[in-house]
């Protein structure tokens, strides 16, 4: 499914209404419709009271819809306005001439012991206040109200967005309502998918209020979710070198997880042949754990890390591979750090960087644009920072514009990791991915993705799209782990653990990524 900006939605409304001839009036009344049967079906109308805050933009016209819907069914509805009224305009302006007849008592938000009086009796809160249209901090008798709903306790239902989440990154703009339910109009905001406004909207409805495919399915929208890849089949025939043949350059001195985790993940997700190239001293006690791993035992510098002379012989090993994997546990050595660096312009296999082999590499960002072959990034916000020279609170703000921009100029597919990782490819396109969960966030879990990533590529499926399936496997695993054991204390042997159930459940359907009504 697409998730378009804020920016992007305006277009689309404009092309409705302009380009198609659909009223605006329809759209509103379609948002409005769909947001109350939503609130119908879930806490019921006849009998209840509901109070409605609206705003004066065409959000708060939504709010104004459901208000007499819910009057018509049966409820109580009472409006609470923030702003003048005489400030509607077009669809919004004649459904508040419409309210205004019928028998509504709509009460100014100034007026906040109506407001704390009226909350104390609600037996539900429609939040059409901003929309997506907020781009400052919420102030003033605002930010009272919207305290005051998160503290009254009664069920939210949030039209688009909750006021106060910014629209195109997910950001909380001083405060923000607290929704059980969002229904978003047209196709999801990016606010609505990233955390932490993600987290706010509570179960997330999609309402397309009578746009046409043509509009939500457009190319030139860059930005959608994971969706759902189907595996390739296993052959009868296969054997351990047709289902993924990969060699992992891996581990140092006091890394003993990252190598073992990376390269036991590709197995573990259905890969076939995993190589470590690992320092000759760790490959006896990594053997003990993972003895179907292939060891491939390496010189090493005085520190414990991989030396500069298995470069050639490197090379020439991964000539006979379908993929490398080169950085978890590398260290930052010096003599290691610029091995990398000239194993990364050598090989010319797809190449996947991780860990300390992005930090290798990210003061020589032309060698990553000079690759030949593709090349793929697994970077945290940390490594992002110093990929892009960008401060990771800035980068936290503008993850999709900052991830497109680093992939169109290293030419690379980039998974920027996170809550809702973010999966970008080298023409612009960026996917949201929908699995994971907190738990997730933990040592060595990052090592996992490298291997789960690099088995998807191995069982057939093409660059980008075994990127993609790689990513939401991992979060799989996790959240099946998460579903067992709860997600306190997961590690990242949880996840390896449960990456043959993840397969498992993905070959039996697709999960559904989102609700639409």
């Amino acid at each position: 499914m697409k998730v378009s900006s804020v920016g992007e939605m305006r277009a689309m409304d404009r092309r409705a209404i302009d380009g198609l001839g659909i009223p605006e009036a329809i759209l509103m009344e379609n948002a409005g419709r769909a947001a109350f049967e939503i609130l119908s079906r879930e806490w019921g109308v006849a009998g209840k009271r509901y109070l409605i805050f609206c705003g004066i933009g065409n959000n708060g016209g939504d709010g104004l819809v459901v208000a007499r819907h819910i009057l018509s069914d049966g409820g109580i509805p009472r409006v609470f306005l923030v702003g003048e009224s005489a400030k509607f305009r077009g669809a919004a302006k004649a459904n508040f001439a419409i309210i205004s007849k019928l028998p509504v008592e709509i009460s100014p938000v100034s007026d906040m012991e109506a407001v704390r009086f009226a909350l104390i009796h609600a037996d539900g809160i429609v939040d059409a206040l901003f929309g997506t249209g907020l781009d400052r901090d919420v102030e003033g008798v605002c930010r009272e109200v919207i305290e005051r709903i998160n503290a009254a306790g009664q069920p939210v239902l949030s039209l688009d967005i909750p006021s106060g989440v910014h629209g195109d990154t997910g950001e909380i703009l001083g405060v923000a309502i607290r929704a059980d339910h969002t229904v978003t109009f047209g196709l999801p905001k990016i606010g609505n998918m990233l955390y932490p406004g993600f987290g706010l909207c509570g179960q997330l409805h999609v309402a397309h209020i009578s746009f046409p495919p043509s509009l939500c399915d457009d190319d030139a929208i860059p930005v959608e979710t994971n969706g759902f890849i189907p595996l390739p089949a296993r052959k009868p025939e296969s054997h351990k070198g047709s289902v993924g043949d990969v060699l992992f350059i891996a581990g140092a001195s006091g890394y003993f997880g990252a190598p073992y985790f990376s390269a036991m993940s590709l197995l573990k997700a259905g890969g076939g042949y995993a190589r470590l190239a690992a320092p000759r001293s760790m490959t006896p006690f990594l053997a003990t754990r993972g003895s179907e791993i292939v060891f491939v035992p390496q010189a090493e510098t005085t520190e414990g890390s991989l030396s500069l002379k298995n470069r050639d012989a490197l090379l020439s090993l991964a000539e006979r591979v379908d993929m490398v994997v080169i950085g978890p546990g590398l260290s930052l050595a010096e003599e290691t750090q610029e091995l990398v660096r000239e194993l990364a312009a050598g090989i010319e296999k797809p190449l996947l960087i991780d860990g300390d082999g992005i930090t290798a590499l990210a003061d020589h960002p032309e060698i990553i644009r000079g690759r030949r072959a593709s090349t793929i990034l697994t970077p945290h916000p940390g490594e992002m920072s110093r990929l892009t020279d960008q401060s990771i609170s800035e980068i936290e703000k503008g993850r999709i514009p900052i991830l497109r921009g680093a992939c169109a100029d290293l030419k690379a597919w980039i998974v920027l990791k996170g809550a809702h990782s973010l999966i970008g490819t080298p023409e612009g396109r960026v996917f949201i991915n929908l699995s994971g969960n907190p738990g997730m966030a933990t040592a060595g879990a990052g090592d996992v993705l490298t291997g789960t990533i690099a088995a998807m590529y191995g069982l057939g499926l093409p660059l980008e799209e075994a990127v993609r399936k790689g990513v939401f496997l991992h979060g799989l695993a996790g959240d099946l782990a998460a579903a067992d054991k709860g997600e306190d204390g997961i590690t990242a042997q949880d996840i390896l653990n449960y990456l043959p159930y993840a397969l498992k459940q993905d070959r039996e359907g697709p999960l559904k990524e989102s609700a639409e009504d």
